[in-house]
């Protein structure tokens, strides 16, 4: 894991302070907006991704990211090719953390979704990207990271609650369905416990 692990830090940005996290790297995304006047954040939504699907390597993530991605560099580009999306937070397969939107920001995760009835799960939400497949086991790195950032996150907004941590495919089912079978939730959520 390549980021501090002190608690996550406010830090001024424009006309607002925005939460960025301490210690982690920063790749500012323009695909985000803000959130619902008076919404609390209270879910967490766990996806996965790969650029291009099933390959760990280079930095093609960030470039789509930030809508910097060469659409004609491999033939999968050009079907996600005016698409603009982002996550809160990305967890490279060595457990590096990048973060593209700030926490208090409503950043484009979760799509058409719903959670428990609410709709809209965007504004409610932070979205945590892990790189990966449904299918190809994440590794240990990951688990960490994954746990100490939603500890970090939690000590923003407690009401992310262990039992409001859901994968993007029990917000969108049918639609998504990451993060997939190969994410192990019971070492997540003992990882959480140990916190």
């Amino acid at each position: 894991m390549h980021h501090d692990l002190q608690p996550p830090a406010v830090l001024p940005c424009a006309d607002q302070e925005d939460v960025w996290l301490a210690g982690v790297a920063r790749n500012p995304s323009p695909n985000f907006n803000q959130r619902p006047e008076g919404v609390d954040v209270e879910l967490l939504v766990i996806h996965n991704i790969s650029l291009p699907p099933g390959e760990f390597s280079g930095n093609y993530i960030e470039q789509f990211f930030t809508n910097c991605l060469d659409h004609s560099y491999h033939p999968f580009f050009k079907e996600i090719e005016g698409i603009e999306v982002s996550a809160h937070l990305l967890v490279r397969r060595d457990g590096s953390l990048i973060q593209f939107v700030p926490l208090n920001q409503r950043a484009w995760h979760a799509g058409q979704s719903s959670f428990r009835g609410r709709k809209n799960c965007n504004d409610f939400s932070i979205g945590i990207e892990l790189e990966g497949t449904d299918t190809c086991p994440y590794t240990d790195e990951q688990y960490a990271a994954l746990a100490q950032v939603t500890g970090e996150i939690r000590q923003y907004y407690p009401k992310i609650t262990t039992d409001n941590i859901a994968g993007h495919s029990e917000i969108a089912p049918g639609r998504k369905t990451d993060p997939g079978q190969a994410f192990d939730w019971a070492r997540y959520r003992s990882q959480l416990k140990g916190i």
